[in-house]
């Protein structure tokens, strides 16, 4: 089922990115995406919960949260500490083969919001690489890259954890979340982004490529593209 579903999704056309580039605002569905991980090193980590929710026009649609504890054999290390999953939550997770079904099913048609998109975008492309499955490119909006560029107009150097998620957060005036819980974390980046964009100025008659300058706004392909 994930091969068909992966190859029947991965048909959409190298001009989809310049599409949503000029969309509108009012017209782009986002997708935030939040992954709790083994480790922060993105070759050897493993995905030990998977949350996200969409939203448009300023709002978030809670029916279409998700989130997924995923069963994993790797070590946990330290990771306990931070996201609160033991052995026995991971054990009765699901596969990740399940997840990136439901995920994948939600790529068309979105743009997603990551706080720290090169981290998780870089462990969902081991992932896939791992698994075999066919290239999916997917569009993005990274929270964390706004942070440090709004943040660089101000300090000649970033302060130590100034742009993690809960500064942010708190910088914007928005209330704080128990973090490291991946839908939780999700929802945060997504009510975040809104609030981003509104102190940039941009309304819902903006473009998604009015973010270019900000260097938040990208593109990347998850697994190898197959001639």
């Amino acid at each position: 089922m994930l091969q068909w579903l992966s190859n029947w999704l991965s048909g959409r056309g190298p001009s989809s990115f310049d599409r949503f580039k000029n969309a509108t605002l009012q017209d782009t569905t986002l997708m935030s995406i939040d992954l709790e991980l083994t480790s922060l090193n993105a070759n050897e980590s493993e995905i030990t919960s998977f949350g996200w929710v969409c939203g448009r026009n300023s709002s978030i649609a809670l029916e279409t949260s998700a989130y997924s504890v995923v069963k994993t054999k790797a070590s946990l290390g330290q990771s306990p500490v931070i996201h609160g999953l033991i052995q026995d939550n991971i054990a009765k997770g699901e596969k990740i083969e399940d997840v990136l079904t439901e995920f994948i099913a939600q790529l068309p048609s979105k743009v997603l919001v990551i706080h720290n998109a090169n981290l998780d975008l870089a462990v969902l492309d081991a992932v896939f690489r791992r698994l075999n499955l066919p290239a999916q490119e997917v569009y993005y909006i990274d929270t964390l890259q706004l942070a440090l560029y709004e943040l660089k107009k101000e300090h000649e150097v970033v302060p130590s954890n100034s742009a993690s998620l809960g500064a942010c957060l708190l910088r914007a005036g928005l209330p704080a979340v128990p973090q490291h819980n991946a839908l939780e974390d999700a929802m945060a980046a997504l009510l975040l982004c809104y609030a981003q964009l509104a102190s940039l100025g941009l309304t819902q008659q903006s473009c998604l490529a009015d973010l270019s300058h900000t260097k938040a706004l990208g593109k990347k392909t998850l697994g190898v593209v197959k001639p």
